[in-house]
């Protein structure tokens, strides 16, 4: 470096300048990178690759073991190079184990240091270990080929701007407090969890590597860091030189040529020592004690612990479920107020009380709801269900409705804000645009090449034709199975439809009287069960039609993933909700009208109550029943396989001398293996939990109240997940949600119009109201008398004699003789010239409720909107730091090309005295004896 700490010209520039937190590893974990080769292994880079046994490419295992705890081991067996991703496998098969030592040739190429724990050296006898280390020299390759940004020395900033301050990044935010911080319980002490510093960074380069705070090559690299870049040479060695897509580690584990690919866990996440006397030995056991420990519940995570440990990948996921999480309990606060309203004012209602009422109203004889097999009833006996509606539909509902539109698009745009400030504050904000790479497999299959219009590089390319192909195959594909999943709904309903009639002819009263309940609830699990069934297959189907279309980067194919499974889990768990929100029972006019009939049973009704309990109950039923199986899904059926993978791979799970024994591999090795698709599970569970809650809030308005609950315990099952349950994942970046804010954004959309029209044709709100200000008569403007007119008449005589209810059932004996019977509806009476024919009322309805879908969506959404507008998606404050960066790096480039012209200047005038004197002081040299030597 040239004297004053000044960068070549476009150093900074060139590598953009950012904000990060670096992780620079811990004594613990020993991260970093070798630097003396030959004191760590017997083979050089140029040593001729052999296809013989893999003792030829690696370091054999010795009998001097170093002196350190092998439970706790993070290193080769020389104790220096410490261990960045383990490979494990337990075949002998010859041809498995041609391609394991084509496979570490490949690494060999690279320069990737490995040693072989042979299964007779491990605690179980049955699994051997390939470790690999990565040098210093490849890591700083790989650094420089994947823009790894990096932290740059302060001085360099200091002496191009001249600024004495130590970090002019920092704000200084108890400046701008006019009053002294409160303590707050929730907030994690910065004496348990220190603030980590910030620093500039930018994009690695050897070339420039005296101008990175590059202290000690053992701590320069992150282990998440080192972990990428043992994994981008993993994803990309050859197993096979005969055939070209026969590469990447992740063919050998699905080929079963290794089981297990991962890094190590830093240590254990419990210890025999307190806390309190000897401090944390790890980052894991951090991480347990302020995170996954049922008593921190109620603690903020350490989100930037998080990302350190575990990659910014996974720290923004638990950063939106916090924030999701926080944003419930004001959606939960309003439900609950709404729905004790309806509580107080149970009794108070009229059209339940007219139900109920035993003498009246109540006895009213209702025609039967399915035929032959059921029975003329009272409508007293709906006495329950109307009760159980008031408790959702109420006055209150519309409001809460309005409510939770507004608060899912408060809600997306502060997470707007939220994650731009996450992504500049851990340096991932253009990381996308600027860093992500294309995956090997899309290399592999593109036989086209073409120039990249922005970096100018000949870069494969699959040609838009090919393309259209195989976006057509799947689109086709999904389709299909779209259509499997309208017939699985299908014959859901026609199930409600046999069941009822089944339940309404039984000899027993009380299965009588619940046979509707009843009905619900089992086709509600039944539907439940046929989801859980669908969404296995389609996972399948949904990750090989993605790997035919074979995206560009990793980004591509996650999003391209994530939008084929939540556009089938869309119409798997909704499909059935909105079928009874707005098409069960529509179809039917009056109990002899033959035109809707399914095999020959008229098709599914509604109580007089309305459908609105039954969606409630359905909704429910899904929702509560999908947390809890997958709550069990995450945590108990990881801790069952580790406890059989322990079983079977003889590695003991008591405190015995065996287990004294095991090594951090062999401990890792048995716990549960990350999802190939990392957090896609865990984002879709909340996903369709948003949906839950907002979609179909008018008809539950407790929704909020279970997701908040569940949420909760989501967040530590979670973390209790990671850190005990699970092999430690790769540290993956990402700057956002992905494809998921889109999706949310979409369902709060459609929320607004999904309420508008549950309030509109699923409650009785419009009916009411129609009701009150047209028909009831009363200058006080009461619903009395609401449900004698939403009941039209109908003559038994008129049934058909497929549809006659059967005279010699047990519960038609009572009601014998019955001449006329209601149905809900708005129809002329029987005897009249339009019998049977709705009403002027029945279009009055029919208006009112679409002027109310109307404007309740054009008011929603201009709110919505405007809310939007006002709301910017970036914080000021970061706006300003975003600017100043940018500020910095035009300075800088100033500032270096100025220096440039001056260390120019002064070689020249150095190399022109030096020809003077050569020459005795006769004569300046030509212009071909000057030479131009730039600044380092």
């Amino acid at each position: 470096m040239h004297p004053g700490g000044i960068p070549p010209a476009g150093a900074i520039p060139d590598s953009n300048i950012g904000r990060e937190n670096p992780a620079f590893g811990s004594p613990v974990s020993g991260s970093g990178c070798s630097v003396n080769e030959k004191s760590v292994t017997n083979i050089s880079y140029g040593d001729p690759v052999e296809q013989g046994s893999l003792g030829a490419l690696i370091t054999e295992n010795s009998n001097n073991k170093p002196h350190h705890d092998r439970r706790e081991q993070l290193y080769f067996n020389d104790g220096k190079r410490q261990i960045d991703f383990i490979l494990a496998y337990n075949d002998d098969d010859p041809k498995k184990e041609q391609k394991r030592q084509r496979f570490i040739a490949s690494l060999h190429e690279e320069g990737l240091m490995v040693e072989v724990e042979d299964a007779s050296e491990t605690n179980g006898g049955r699994v051997s270990f390939v470790k690999i280390h990565a040098p210093w020299e490849v890591c700083t390759r790989y650094a420089e080929l994947m823009n790894m940004k990096m932290p740059i020395k302060e001085i360099l900033i200091q002496a191009l701007l001249n600024h004495d301050e130590q970090n002019d990044l920092a704000e200084d935010e108890e400046s701008q407090q006019c009053l002294p911080k409160m303590p707050n319980p929730f907030e994690i002490s910065e004496e348990t969890l220190p603030e980590e510093p910030n620093y500039f960074t930018a994009a690695f380069n050897r070339e420039r590597s005296n101008q990175f705070i590059i202290d000690d090559h053992e701590t320069f690299f992150s282990h998440s860091q080192r972990t990428r870049i043992v994994y981008e040479v993993l994803s990309r060695a050859r197993y096979d030189d005969s055939n070209k897509l026969r590469f990447g580690i992740i063919r050998m584990l699905d080929n079963d040529s290794y089981t297990a690919a991962f890094s190590l866990h830093e240590g254990s996440y419990s210890s025999e020592h307190s806390v309190i006397t000897h401090g944390y030995e790890n980052e894991r056991r951090l991480l347990y004690e302020l995170w996954a420990k049922p008593k921190a519940f109620y603690k903020q995570q350490p989100l930037d612990l998080i990302r350190k440990y575990y990659g910014e990948k996974v720290g923004i996921y638990f950063a939106w479920l916090g924030f999701y999480t926080i944003w419930l309990v004001p959606a939960s606060l309003v439900g609950m107020v709404c729905f004790l309203y309806g509580c107080f004012t149970l009794y108070k209602n009229i059209p339940s009380n007219e139900i109920c009422e035993p003498g009246g109203l109540g006895s009213t004889v209702m025609c039967p709801l399915c035929d032959q097999l059921c029975p003329f009833w009272e409508l007293k006996s709906s006495c329950f269900y109307s009760r159980l509606t008031y408790l959702f539909d109420n006055p209150a509902t519309v409001f809460f409705s309005i409510f939770m539109s507004l608060w899912g698009t408060l809600f997306l745009e502060f997470w707007k804000r939220k994650q731009h400030v996450i992504a500049w504050d851990w340096d991932v904000l253009e990381y996308e645009q600027e860093q992500e790479s294309l995956r090997p497999q899309y290399e592999a299959q593109a036989s086209h090449k073409k120039t990249n219009p922005i970096t100018k590089l000949i870069e494969p390319y699959i040609p838009w034709w090919n393309k259209a192909t195989r976006v057509l195959t799947s689109a086709t594909t999904i389709l299909f199975m779209l259509c499997v999943v309208l017939a699985a709904i299908f014959g859901v309903i026609v199930y409600r439809i046999v069941i009822v009639s089944v339940l309404y002819a039984s000899d027993v009263a009380l299965v009588r009287q619940n046979a509707k309940l009843t009905t619900t609830i089992t086709a509600a699990t039944l539907n439940l069960l046929v989801i859980i069934l669908l969404s296995k297959i389609y996972r399948w189907l949904a990750i090989w039609l993605t790997n035919i279309e074979c995206p560009r980067t990793q980004s591509d194919y996650e999003d391209s993933f994530t939008f084929k499974m939540f556009l089938f889990q869309f119409v798997n768990f909704y499909s059935s909700l909105f079928y009874i929100a707005f098409f069960k029972g529509r179809f039917v006019d009056y109990p002899a009208d033959k035109e809707y009939v399914i095999f020959g049973y008229h098709m599914d009704q509604c109580d007089p109550a309305g459908c609105l309990i039954e969606l409630c109950i359905q909704l429910g039923i899904i929702m509560v029943g999908k947390q809890f199986l997958n709550n069990f899904m995450e945590l108990g059926l990881p801790f069952l396989m580790n406890f059989i993978r322990k079983k079977k791979s003889n590695i003991s799970n008591e405190s015995t001398k065996e287990q004294q024994a095991s090594t951090r591999w062999e401990q890792d090795y048995v716990l549960a293996a990350t999802p190939p698709l990392g957090l896609f599970d865990e984002y879709l569970e909340m996903v369709i939990q948003f949906g839950f809650v907002t979609l179909f809030v008018a008809a539950f308005p407790l929704a909020p109240l279970f997701a908040l609950l569940n949420n909760v315990i989501e967040i530590r099952l979670d973390a209790f997940k990671y850190v005990t349950q699970l092999r430690r994942p790769l540290a993956a970046r990402a700057q956002d949600i992905g494809a998921w804010y889109n999706i949310l954004k979409a369902l709060s959309i459609l929320s607004v119009i999904s309420n508008a029209f549950v309030i509109a044709y699923t409650s009785d709100f419009i009916p009411r109201l129609v009701y009150l200000y047209a028909y009831s008569g009363d200058e006080k403007k009461s619903v009395a008398g609401y449900i004698n007119g939403s009941l039209s008449y109908f003559d038994v005589k008129d049934f058909l004699p497929t549809v006659a209810p059967d005279p010699n059932l047990e519960a038609n004996k009572e009601l014998n003789g019955t001449e006329i019977c209601r149905y809900r509806g708005y129809n002329y009476p029987p005897g009249h010239p339009k019998q049977y024919h709705s009403t002027i009322q029945h279009w009055h309805i029919v208006a009112a409720r679409f002027i109310f879908v109307v404007v309740f969506e054009h008011v929603v959404f201009f709110l919505t909107s405007t809310i939007a507008v006002f709301i910017p998606d970036e914080p000021g404050s970061v706006r300003d730091q975003i600017l100043r960066e940018k500020f910095l790096a035009k300075e800088a480039l100033y500032a270096a090309e100025l220096q440039k012209t001056k260390t120019k200047r002064e070689d020249d005038d150095e190399e022109t005295a030096s020809a003077k004197e050569l020459e005795g002081g006769g004569g300046g040299a030509g212009a071909e004896g000057l030479r131009y030597r730039p600044g380092t």
